[in-house]
């Protein structure tokens, strides 16, 4: 068992009538890091997204003053202390029955705070665990997040604008008791057990990849370089024989993290096991010639050989993987 956490703290400090510059002073008074979102949204306002939060309370206030109705975001893991369970509820899809089996279980007990999301969902807040890294992961068909390292959460009072209304982020319910680390690799493996890549030979190479770490790479992607890092990623995956759904399952909440929109992290996905998996060419093709499996202009020229911030020279081997 262990304390709450800072953020935890501050949330349960903070009135509901505060306004959001009032909020983010508040949090970083604390010693909590924190940066601006879109207003009514989630996505990053500032150029390097999570990795720009920042306790500075001058920083804070500029933000702020510039944007008064900027939502708050947080980044999960070590820099703030807290990692989040983020429960979804959108068409189909119920988180709610997720966390509900594991709570059973015994694997999501000691949270320190339930809160209400504007979309009908919950976050639940636990302490990080010291000393060990626990980067973030989506586990979709669950209905289930986890915010850990190399994350972020909108954290109230932030609001979202829902089909023409504005609803709020809130604190629901309270754990008055002492709270507890949640071990998340075993959550993730009760939610959604997955093969792991095997190494496989493509293109006449040999390769292996590391899936937490290549999802934790694309959440570092900066604007600009998100959507080729993405693509990029969702190559090595599927050069490794991960099924399609899955690489979307690794990828989508780290690239969202990098601030790209879930049409657009699919859209990527697809294309680049399109690249790597063409479909086979129709007999009679104008030119009588069949494709080479996995052939493109860009595997060609070694691109997939290679991480797209290093010169080709270099291992392919993904920069701080």
């Amino acid at each position: 068992m262990t304390s709450h956490s800072t953020v935890s703290s501050v949330l349960l400090r903070m009135s509901g009538s505060w306004p959001l510059s009032a909020a983010a002073r508040g949090f970083a008074a604390a010693g909590v890091p924190v940066f601006p979102c879109t207003p009514y949204g989630k996505r990053p306002a500032t150029e390097h997204g999570f990795h720009d939060a920042t306790t500075d309370l001058d920083q804070v206030e500029a933000w702020w003053r510039q944007s008064p109705g900027a939502n708050i975001g947080v980044p999960t893991g070590a820099g703030s202390g807290v990692v989040v369970v983020d429960i979804d509820v959108h068409g189909p899809v119920d988180g709610r029955a997720g966390f509900d089996r594991a709570r059973r279980v015994g694997l999501v007990e000691g949270w320190e705070l339930l809160v209400r999301t504007p979309t009908g969902g919950m976050h639940a807040y636990y302490p990080t665990t010291p000393g060990t890294e626990q980067r973030s992961w989506q586990a979709a068909r669950a209905g289930i997040d986890f915010r850990g390292d190399g994350g972020y959460i909108i954290v109230p009072p932030s609001t979202r604008s829902i089909e023409g209304s504005t609803v709020s982020y809130g604190v629901e319910t309270v754990n008055t008791g002492p709270a507890s680390t949640l071990d998340a690799q075993r959550l993730r493996d009760f939610l959604d057990p997955r093969p792991t890549p095997r190494r496989a030979a493509s293109h006449g190479v040999d390769r292996d990849v590391d899936v937490p770490r290549l999802a934790a790479w694309v959440a570092a992607r900066a604007e600009g370089e998100r959507n080729r890092g993405l693509f990029w990623a969702a190559c090595r995956l599927a050069e490794n024989g991960l099924p399609a759904s899955d690489a979307l399952d690794v990828l989508a909440a780290a690239a969202g993290h990098a601030g790209l929109g879930d049409r657009e992290i699919a859209s990527t996905v697809r294309s680049a096991y399109r690249t790597i998996h063409p479909a086979p060419a129709r007999r009679g093709a104008r030119d009588g010639s069949s494709p080479v499996r996995g052939s493109s202009p860009l595997a060609a020229d070694g691109w997939f050989n290679r991480d797209p911030a290093r010169p080709s020279t270099e291992s392919s081997r993904v920069r701080g993987l």
